[in-house]
């Protein structure tokens, strides 16, 4: 018995639409490769730390103690917003420019402001750590400066034991700021 989906590209009969489908807009804000799984790993847990905080919290005041259910209610918002923002870290792309989006700060670069963007083999960090190994790295070059830190690379949170999701990460952001720059 054949199971019919909904989908984008079916309609509820399963048969593919005579017209192709629309593309997202180019101006919004996009990451063109998926997290990461050590960077999703990293906020699971966080969140489960939250989780645990969170019924402390609860636990805390019920016991009658309101500054120490509000320390810790605090503490576990703080986590919640460390996850979503480690997995909303990364290089994101519009029609408008590049936009790097690190954990405390997010920098963005106009299209007109970039020279090249390129893949470049040297050594680059492991997984953040002080450790440096040989790989690939995306090298942004700038008009006026020097190049941006290193943006992405093969061995961080997103691409270490996925050389091809950096690869196609790569060509997209190369194919980007060559339709752009």
């Amino acid at each position: 018995m054949p199971l019919t989906f909904l989908a984008a590209d079916h309609d509820s009969a399963g048969h593919a639409p005579e017209e192709a489908l629309p593309h997202a807009e180019q101006d919004q804000w996009r990451r063109p490769y998926r997290p990461g799984p050590w960077r999703v790993a990293a906020a699971a847990v966080m969140l489960l730390i939250a989780a645990y905080m969170l019924i402390s919290a609860m636990i805390i005041i019920m016991a009658g103690s309101p500054a120490g259910a509000g320390a810790t209610l605090g503490a576990a918002v703080a986590a919640i917003v460390f996850a979503l923002r480690l997995l909303r870290m990364g290089i994101w792309v519009s029609a408008r420019g590049l936009r790097r989006v690190g954990l405390l700060r997010t920098r963005t670069l106009r299209w007109r402001e970039i020279t090249r963007v390129s893949t470049v083999q040297q050594p680059v960090k492991w997984l953040g750590t002080p450790r440096s190994v040989q790989g690939q790295a995306l090298r942004i070059e700038r008009r006026r400066g020097e190049p941006l830190r290193t943006l992405l690379t093969d061995h961080n949170a997103d691409f270490l034991a996925r050389p091809e999701a950096f690869d196609r990460a790569a060509d997209v952001l190369e194919a980007w700021a060559a339709e752009h720059c």
